[in-house]
């Protein structure tokens, strides 16, 4: 016998921070660098700066960890951020980010909408 169960997923409202050049997110926040929310869960965005298909669409359980020490930085584990160091100009990269406490639900529907909108997955995201 099987159960039905529907679940009601609510809308989700993004307010995005403005691009970012990569390079001046390396920078510290304590010297005048650009401030990433610290523990706080969100999803983020790469692309050049004159395009706007993604590099990468991704989700952070702590965005300023995920994007600065892993994706820019890879002091921790990021596999599309290693790929984007070893083979893209970082120089012309931006990232911007959202916070959400639903990251999850929100990077697989970045995803379907890049999808949609491009025919493929970001370059760097295997999988949704």
């Amino acid at each position: 016998m099987s159960v039905k169960q529907t679940i009601i997923i609510p809308t989700v409202e993004l307010e995005w921070s403005e691009w970012f050049l990569w390079n001046d997110l390396m920078k510290d926040a304590r010297k005048d660098g650009i401030k990433i929310p610290n523990g706080i869960s969100g999803v983020y965005e790469a692309r050049y700066q004159d395009q706007e298909e993604r590099l990468t669409i991704g989700k952070a359980s702590d965005l300023r960890m995920r994007i600065r020490q892993g994706m820019l930085k890879g002091k921790v584990d990021h596999s599309a951020g290693e790929k984007i160091r070893d083979n893209e100009d970082t120089s012309r990269i931006v990232v911007r980010w959202a916070i959400t406490d639903r990251p999850s639900c929100v990077e697989e529907e970045l995803h379907k909408i890049h999808l949609s909108r491009f025919g493929r997955l970001s370059k760097y995201v295997e999988h949704t």
